[in-house]
């Protein structure tokens, strides 16, 4: 068995024992006596640190096997993302002590993990402009700055449930909603997508793209078609209608019917869960986080920003433009991946100075640090895969 199959192979063991440790951390909310309470919370914890290592095994054995740190593309990237949230989730867990944030933390760290696994995983060689040292220091310093702050995220969620009131929809509970409708479209992103691979699924289009035409290979049934596209496979589906004329590109229009199935699979799955439940989801989780101590979870929030904003700062704005004056002989150049940086940096910077200086804490305070990691989010997704730019390397 090679070092690439072993890698592989520890992965999928560290994202099935984050699995096993969700359900055991979901156990400290059921059992009423503290003791039987205090043993889930315990065993939640040590495996999720065993699946930390399990994950931090494949980090080493990939880094062995492709003979560079494996953070080059945006399969490596994206799992190690995950990694550092979970990374961080351990570190703030044994500082506050919530066991619920586990149950939060862990499957948020597996629904990235397993966005990951939908891009090529392949072992390849470094581009030229990513053979530097500064590849390691900028990328994964910029990440763990991320898996930091996307605890605050976790946080401000467990806040927000336990104390938006459920009894009256408002603008809260609205938006609540619909950030649990966006997570529920990224499960189906990633059903959607594996379903489809895993049956084979494939039509092909002819279209036009730069005055040639070429044949654009769809893995998922087209809802969006080429813009001024043929179908050619016998079997395949028509689409619905096609992509703007300004999608041209041979990936654009695939990209778009991907997102289309993903907002559509999660449109079913949040419809299913809310007819299910017969109540927003929200409301049907909140009864079961009242003994969540909303000071302490606000604290934890805080505590995930300023320790994660200095780390990303140093990361994503510092070693960044260093590594931009080495490489391509200038320290910014409003490259969209450096842009989104600037903007997650701005925005945490006025969180903080929100929180301190204006009072912003409680419900406020957890806002942002929703939106912030959609900031993050925003730029994990759409800026690697729809707007090109240097960055652009997977």
């Amino acid at each position: 068995m090679d070092l690439s199959t072993i890698s592989s192979n520890l992965l999928y063991a560290a994202f099935f024992i984050y699995l096993i440790a969700t359900f055991f951390f979901g156990g400290t909310i059921r059992d009423k006596k503290k003791g039987k309470s205090k043993v889930a919370g315990n065993i939640g914890i040590t495996l999720t640190i065993i699946g930390f290592f399990t994950q931090l095994g494949y980090f080493i054995t990939r880094w062995i096997a492709s003979q560079h740190a494996p953070v080059s593309n945006l399969f490596e990237y994206t799992t190690f993302f995950g990694m550092m949230l979970v990374f961080a989730f351990i570190v703030l867990y044994f500082i506050y002590r919530v066991d619920l944030l586990g149950l939060f933390a862990l499957p948020i760290a597996l629904l990235i993990i397993a966005f990951a696994s939908m891009f090529p995983t392949e072992i390849s060689p470094l581009v030229p402009s990513l053979q530097s040292h500064w590849l390691y220091i900028h990328v994964t310093t910029a990440s763990l700055g991320q898996g930091i702050l996307s605890v605050s995220f976790v946080a401000g969620m467990i806040f927000l449930i336990r104390q938006v009131d459920q009894t009256k929809k408002s603008k809260h509970t609205s938006w609540l909603e619909f950030v649990i409708y966006v997570l529920a479209s990224t499960i189906a992103f990633i059903l959607v997508t594996t379903g489809f691979s895993a049956a084979g699924y494939e039509e092909t289009f002819k279209a036009p793209v730069n005055d040639q035409q070429v044949e654009i290979t769809y893995e998922v049934p087209a809802i969006a078609g080429p813009f001024d596209g043929e179908l050619v496979s016998e079997d395949g589906m028509a689409p619905l209608f096609s992509a703007p004329e300004w999608m041209r590109g041979e990936e654009a229009s695939k990209k778009l019917n991907t997102f289309i199935w993903s907002l559509l699979g999660g449109l079913v799955l949040y419809g299913l869960t809310r007819v299910i439940l017969r109540k927003r989801v929200a409301a049907a989780i909140q009864p079961l986080l009242r003994k969540v101590n909303p000071e302490l979870v606000d604290e934890v929030s805080y505590r995930s920003v300023a320790i994660g904003f200095p780390v990303f700062t140093l990361g994503a704005i510092i070693f960044a433009s260093i590594w931009a004056q080495q490489a391509w002989d200038r320290f910014w150049g409003w490259d969209p991946k450096e842009v989104w940086a600037l903007i997650t940096f701005f925005f945490y910077a006025a969180y903080l100075h929100l929180r301190l200086s204006r009072g912003w804490q409680g419900m406020r305070s957890a806002w942002l640090a929703v939106g912030g990691f959609g900031i993050i989010m925003f730029n994990l997704i759409a800026v690697n895969l729809v707007i090109s730019g240097l960055h652009s390397y997977a």
